[in-house]
């Protein structure tokens, strides 16, 4: 699953594995070897202008993976360690999403090669309009609707959906989600990623007998996803003893301030561990640490089959995409550990995109109610759905959620057909 550069290819990872669960599934071979294909890679290179008057040229992706059951939906990041495979991985998994929480969107990835932490916010609006304008023939409301993701956020969205309707000649909202309020974003958006982790992890505590009250909780990623599952963890009565950003973690055995840590964070852009009471652990030993709950929200490729035996926690609950191999995932089972896969656990965000986009179509507004109590309903719902399949066919979570929701895509790519 190795490149030759040692970089674990997520796309390998991703076909493998829809070819662990087609065995359970009633659909022809064919059906299952186009749903390992992503449907269209679209790749640019084009010229940004910075600060200083020089041009910096980026390479740029936007994948559609597949579109069977509705327009594609998914992320844009921003991140230097962005290529083809990881974008492809993103999309197939992001099929898989929409359909075991039943949302009528296909899967989509796109992402930018660069380091917006080097860049001011004139150059990533730079590159935000450019990098649209790119894409814009192949986006929209009824085909391809881009999100935020990795170091991309609501004003991102504000520039690509403001691009794309000048090219258009009047405003299109429904062209992303995730967009500022003030622009027809839904509320609960910002915080939904991170809400439904946490909704998640409520259900599988309750499914393992394990009060949330005083549960020990570890997350490795303090942003939009980790950040705000941490402080629901927290409101719950849950201890977050330990969090961590791209640059290494603090841990406390006895619960972090988490007010005063996240507040450190976005002061200093880090945690300080002076600031804190609490010490400096590498991200690495923060996978390591004894705790109920463990939560992975930063990137793909974090528990492998290396890290997998030394997990000391009962359940794991995936905020990022893709963080564990098929190898850890095995050993994980194995090991009695209580695994919510990525499809189920960061679902949340792609829901709540779901009723922003609707409410675009629709020109009307939902209430803060509406939406909690909708995203409530489908991920409790899909929870359980999961656990009856992992139940009935005795398998694991992962393959569970795979059964469910591959089988969705597989059976809608039958009905339809290949035409001609």
């Amino acid at each position: 699953m190795q490149g030759g550069n040692g970089k674990v290819n997520p796309f390998e990872i991703a076909k493998q594995q829809v070819d662990i669960v087609k065995e359970y599934l009633d659909v022809g071979e064919g059906v299952i070897e186009k749903l390992k294909h992503t449907k269209r890679d679209l790749i640019v290179h084009f010229p940004v202008k910075m600060d200083d008057g020089s041009i910096m040229m980026c390479t740029g992706y936007r994948i559609v993976h597949n579109d069977v059951r509705g327009p594609a939906k998914g992320g844009i990041r921003y991140h230097p360690d962005v290529d083809l495979n990881e974008v492809r991985a993103l999309s197939m998994w992001m099929t898989w999403k929409a359909a075991v929480v039943n949302i009528p969107f296909g899967g989509a990835k796109g992402g930018v090669q660069c380091n917006p932490k080097e860049m001011s916010r004139t150059e990533i609006e730079n590159l935000t309009r450019r990098f649209t304008w790119e894409i814009a023939p192949l986006i929209g409301p009824e085909s391809d609707i881009p999100a935020p993701d990795v170091y991309t956020n609501p004003q991102v969205m504000a520039w690509i959906m403001d691009t794309y309707s000048i090219l258009k000649g009047y405003s299109v909202p429904g062209v992303v989600t995730g967009k500022p309020l003030e622009m027809g974003g839904s509320v609960g958006r910002l915080e939904a990623t991170g809400k439904g982790v946490f909704i998640t992890a409520r259900e599988a505590a309750k499914y393992r007998d394990l009060p949330m009250e005083g549960a020990r909780v570890v997350i490795q990623g303090a942003g939009n996803v980790g950040g705000v599952a941490a402080q629901f963890f927290d409101k719950a009565g849950a201890k977050v003893i330990a969090i961590s950003d791209s640059k290494g973690g603090i841990y406390n055995p006895k619960g972090l301030n988490l007010d005063s840590a996240l507040a450190c964070k976005r002061h200093y852009s880090c945690f300080l561990t002076d600031k804190l009471e609490a010490e400096e652990i590498t991200n690495e030993e923060l996978l390591e640490l004894k705790c109920d709950i463990l939560v992975p929200a930063a990137l793909e490729g974090q528990i492998t089959s290396k890290n997998a035996p030394n997990l000391k926690c009962k359940i794991v609950v995936e905020g990022a995409n893709g963080p564990t191999t098929p190898e850890a995932d095995n050993i994980i089972f194995e090991r009695g550990i209580f695994l919510v896969p990525d499809i189920l656990a960061n679902a949340g965000g792609v829901t709540v995109s779901y009723f922003e986009w609707v409410q675009n179509l629709q020109e009307l507004l939902w209430s803060e109610e509406e939406v909690a109590s909708r995203l409530e309903n489908i991920l409790t719902r899909s929870f359980r759905e999961v656990v009856e399949i992992a139940e009935k066919k005795k398998v694991n979570m992962r393959t569970a959620a795979y059964i469910l929701g591959v089988g969705r895509v597989a059976k809608t790519q039958e009905l339809r057909g290949i035409y001609p």
